[in-house]
């Protein structure tokens, strides 16, 4: 059986719903294809849960661009939709005198993109703040915070179905072919069929790569390569020693293990980088190995030092989708339209991964503007 629509959005997670609500307020019909059982479960889940202030990335870059865009937005969103979040802020500490020139470079770059709220804090204030935290010197980001992620996905999906959008799940795309007419689209499932759309967007995450290269007609040399990482959390027992996220100086494939707190006050470490092998997506687990706290405690007593032993539980993990090889310079954000790979009505959305959940509103605003889509 085959299906007409206007639009498919390939994927429910963050990304998807927010490119999925953009288009339905546009007036466009919407329909979004998730392989899993329910919506969110991969990448967008599994994560530290903060709006990011944007002090990381590249001058010019799209994760600077949208991350501090896409904070403003967001916070206002939140507000009008009764997401739960928490503008608490957030610490990034040196814990010798040789990392106190990277907390420079960083206020540095946080300027030039447009964030000039950090503060520097001496180790007397950052004990007033958090007296559990060892450090030299610190920078005080007041514009982070943190959010409840599945809430901002339903409120996401919820606008997209009010303005008529659909969600299928358990419904993979196996491949596709680029027709005269639009985009031909196979949709597995207990119901398998083709749809035919105007436009298809491919936010599928974790498995955009893959469904890229299944689509006829699309030149595979535009599709960039993919690595995946894991990123590890490991819980603490007991009572928060913290009010607000602790960040030590970043490392080269991440931001380095830190302190973040949900919103229901539980305290989690992590993420660290373990590179995996594999690059079939059907390959993946979420299996935390408990031999990896070693290096937690390692990498968290440098900014609290009075970690017990035995305080840290295996939590859970995220994959994230990311452009580079291991020990390779981080790369950017990378959303192809028609004016990228010169197939009409197709954009193609990789290595979308922090700061993905902070920038989802205008990442969306970004895909519509690809489609040259108006609201």
């Amino acid at each position: 059986m085959t299906e007409r629509v206007d639009c498919v959005v390939i994927g429910a997670g963050v990304i998807g719903l927010a490119v999925a609500r953009k288009l339905a307020m546009a007036g466009r019909e919407v329909i979004v294809v998730e392989r899993a059982d329910a919506i969110g479960t991969e990448t967008s889940a599994r994560n530290s849960e903060v709006i990011h202030a944007g002090i990381y990335y590249p001058k010019g870059s799209l994760k600077a661009k949208y991350c501090v865009a896409g904070r403003h937005a967001l916070y206002e969103y939140c507000d009008a939709a009764g997401v739960g979040h928490k503008r608490c802020g957030k610490l990034i500490v040196a814990t010798s005198d040789d990392e106190i020139g990277e907390l420079e470079r960083l206020k540095g770059v946080a300027a030039g993109n447009d964030v000039p709220d950090l503060e520097w804090k001496t180790p007397a204030e950052v004990r007033e703040m958090e007296p559990a935290v060892h450090c030299v010197a610190a920078l005080l980001s007041p514009s982070t915070g943190i959010i409840d992620s599945h809430a901002l996905m339903l409120a996401y999906q919820g606008d997209a179905e009010a303005h008529g959008a659909a969600l299928a799940l358990l419904s993979p795309v196996t491949g596709g072919r680029i027709e005269d007419d639009g985009i031909s689209l196979r949709v597995g499932g207990d119901d398998p069929m083709e749809i035919t759309a105007n436009i298809v967007v491919n936010s599928a995450g974790l498995w955009a790569n893959k469904i890229a290269y299944s689509i006829e007609g699309l030149n595979p040399g535009t599709i960039p390569p993919y690595h995946f990482a894991k990123g590890n959390y490991y819980t603490l027992s007991g009572r928060a020693p913290f009010n607000r996220p602790i960040y030590p100086v970043p490392g080269q494939a991440g931001l380095g293990v830190h302190v973040t707190l949900d919103m229901g006050g539980q305290v989690k470490f992590g993420p660290d980088v373990e590179w995996l092998e594999t690059k079939n997506p059907d390959e993946l687990d979420y299996i935390v190995d408990p031999a990896r706290s070693d290096g937690f405690y390692e990498a968290v007593r440098r900014y609290y030092p009075d970690l017990a032993d035995g305080a840290i539980q295996t939590g859970y993990c995220g994959i994230r989708p990311k452009t580079q090889a291991p020990g390779q310079p981080a790369t950017d954000f990378l959303i192809q339209g028609p004016d990228e790979h010169g197939i009409g009505g197709l954009v193609n959305l990789y290595g979308i991964e922090s700061p993905g959940l902070t920038s989802s509103l205008a990442i969306a605003d970004a895909v519509a503007e690809k489609l040259r889509i108006t609201s």
